[in-house]
């Protein structure tokens, strides 16, 4: 097998965290979700990993938001809309390092910043939301 054809799997295999708590949508609700998420991707938009993103960033947004939807409690629209998240799967045509994941979490980060302000986000679950981003975005990793 060549190194092309090689998978890097991070240390650690999938990530060991809890899904976050379901509260979360019953605070916040869809609109607010889909509003963190387009906020999110303007962050992204002008990162040096935008390179990794399609040009329609607000489509993009309105796609993630879909499945944070689902994960922070709401309904299943992105698995309705797309089918299942195969996450991983998905991002395996962008090569993703440390630096690049670091760049995601630093842009989600930043909209977090004022996220219960600005997005009814519930402060008591920022930490467990933060360490599930953590979690997640190093699964994501696929290249050393």
């Amino acid at each position: 097998m060549s190194e092309e054809q090689q998978f890097y799997v991070p240390p650690g295999g999938p990530p060991r965290v809890n899904a976050p708590s379901p509260e979360i949508y019953a605070v916040m609700g869809e609109k607010n979700i889909f509003a963190m998420l387009a906020d999110f991707y303007a962050q992204l938009e002008t990162s040096s990993i935008r390179g990794m993103f399609p040009r329609d960033m607000l489509r993009a947004s309105r796609k993630s938001a879909a499945f944070f939807v689902g994960l922070l409690g709401g309904p299943p629209l992105y698995h309705q809309k797309y089918g299942s998240p195969m996450m991983r799967a998905r991002h395996m045509p962008f090569p993703i390092d440390e630096v690049a994941r670091q760049v995601w979490l630093d842009c989600f980060e930043a909209v977090l910043a004022d996220a219960p302000e600005k997005y009814s986000f519930p402060p008591e679950h920022l930490p467990q939301f933060r360490q599930f981003l953590v979690a997640f975005s190093g699964w994501m990793v696929n290249k050393a």
